[in-house]
């Protein structure tokens, strides 16, 4: 993943159930915007439970505004006939924070591992086509604090430089956590650095 890149590629909201069919076989898809591992699980176990009689639960996702972890998982079928094909399909659409799972029954003729590869790929393919797909940035947070009179200084640079409110305290002292495109993070960090009496810190996850 190129590291001067800050922004990313995702799914806001799982698609539709998509459905392939080959050689009596049904393969069930699903896309699904997760941030976590805990997310993917309770995915799984909800379509293992609604598809209960399948045969196949097989998925790969992967997780990181740069892309940085995935898995691939074949669940029974062949070596690398089915995670793998999943997988691809991730890197094509180039998307992250998504899980992808296909369901199978068997139609009780085999497609072998050419077959396989193809219809859990397609079937992929059709679940993210079937996903608005949405680009965003990768932001920076930073925590202000400065006493109310320097309100209207700071304000000013909020608003020239467009940056966004993530929230705000406006009591005693003046709290203003603002959000920061990546790229734009040091030079924005200096402008506030330089204005006497504002603190500027950066807030880490």
């Amino acid at each position: 993943m190129d590291l001067e890149k800050d922004t990313y590629k995702t799914i806001t909201k799982p698609s539709r159930e998509i459905l392939f069919k080959d050689k009596g076989s049904k393969f069930f898809g699903y896309a699904f915007p997760v941030t976590n591992e805990e997310q993917i699980k309770a995915h799984i176990d909800e379509l293992k439970t609604n598809h209960h009689q399948a045969r196949h639960w097989c998925y790969a996702w992967q997780l990181g505004k740069r892309y940085e972890h995935y898995r691939a998982n074949d669940d029974g079928e062949p070596n690398n006939s089915a995670g793998m094909p999943i997988y691809g399909q991730l890197q094509s659409f180039d998307v992250t924070n998504v899980l992808v799972v296909a369901v199978r029954y068997f139609g009780g003729t085999k497609l072998g591992v050419s077959g396989l590869i193809n219809a859990y790929k397609t079937t992929a393919q059709m679940a993210l086509e079937a996903s608005k797909i949405v680009t965003k940035t990768i932001n920076r947070n930073f925590l202000l604090t400065f006493e109310y009179e320097n309100m209207n200084k700071v304000m000013r640079v909020i608003k020239e430089q467009d940056l966004n409110i993530v929230k705000q305290d406006l009591a005693l002292n003046c709290n203003s956590e603002i959000e920061v495109r990546e790229k734009e993070a040091e030079r924005i960090y200096g402008i506030f650095e330089g204005i006497y009496g504002v603190e500027i810190k950066e807030l880490t996850d």
